[in-house]
């Protein structure tokens, strides 16, 4: 199995939503949908959140190179 990526989960996302919109699912295939894009959705945040840490650890260490 693939490594899950922020592309790959936005992308699946994608795919739930149209699911759910178009009606078509019966109510556990809409359940089960719904909840995996929770975890998508998690996994989502946390991705930005861990890319979000990088950019300020770099912004601060230009910061620091061009103080000196």
């Amino acid at each position: 199995m693939e490594e899950l990526t922020f592309e790959r989960a936005n992308f699946e996302l994608e795919g739930i939503v149209a699911k759910l919109e178009s009606g078509t699912l019966s109510m556990e295939e809409a359940l089960k949908a719904f909840e995996r894009g929770q975890e998508l959705i998690k996994f989502c945040f946390s991705s930005l959140d861990k890319a979000k840490g990088k950019l300020t650890e770099i912004k601060e260490s230009l910061g620091k190179l061009t103080e000196e």
